[in-house]
């Protein structure tokens, strides 16, 4: 399985939320309980440094085990980066194995906050 491709806008110095599912081929929710989850930002794919970084360990991702369900949230002051365009992605790993799966990936456009 490829990760999806899923370009994001998030406006800078504000609070961000997705919610997205994981389901199967035959579009039934595939079980995450006990998965952990990280997503990061980075200015290029190959950086150092992320911008930003959420995670099941920080809480900006909250997992719905049995419904498939990802939330993503990161906060106002995680969002005070420099404005431009960053990639990211989405990783999930299985209890036991600690198998991996990217499940997206893409650009975020991190628009720039006039009011401050």
């Amino acid at each position: 399985m490829s990760a999806g491709l899923l370009n994001l806008v998030i406006d800078q110095g504000a609070d961000w939320y997705l919610q997205i599912t994981w389901n199967d081929s035959n579009g039934d929710p595939i079980d995450i309980t006990d998965y952990t989850a990280e997503m990061q930002m980075r200015s290029l794919p190959n950086s150092t440094t992320a911008q930003m970084t959420l995670s099941t360990t920080n809480g900006g991702i909250t997992l719905d085990g049995a419904n498939g369900i990802i939330e993503l949230h990161a906060t106002a002051t995680q969002t005070e980066v420099s404005a431009g365009y960053y990639y990211y992605d989405l990783e999930l790993t299985a209890p036991l194995t600690n198998a991996k799966t990217r499940l997206i990936q893409g650009q975020i456009n991190l628009n720039a906050e006039v009011t401050k």
